[in-house]
């Protein structure tokens, strides 16, 4: 289990184990508050394609899916 403090996400890079569409390395660009300002979810962008899609940001923790920093 990846171990980390949920507010210093932002700008954080990762890389996913099993890359999709050659995507393996991502940026968190964003984010998500609710209105308690409880963090819901991130904005991940791809580095290769920059393409973006939003996860729960607890989904981070598993690291079978996702390694911190770029490898």
């Amino acid at each position: 289990m990846n171990r980390f403090n949920p507010d210093k996400l932002l700008l954080s890079k990762w890389t996913a184990t099993q890359p999709q569409n050659k995507e393996k390395h991502f940026l968190i660009t964003e984010l998500l508050r609710d209105e308690n300002g409880v963090l819901v979810q991130v904005e991940l962008q791809a580095a290769l394609t920059q393409r973006s899609q939003w996860i729960d940001w607890r989904e981070l923790r598993d690291d079978q899916r996702w390694l911190f920093g770029w490898q």
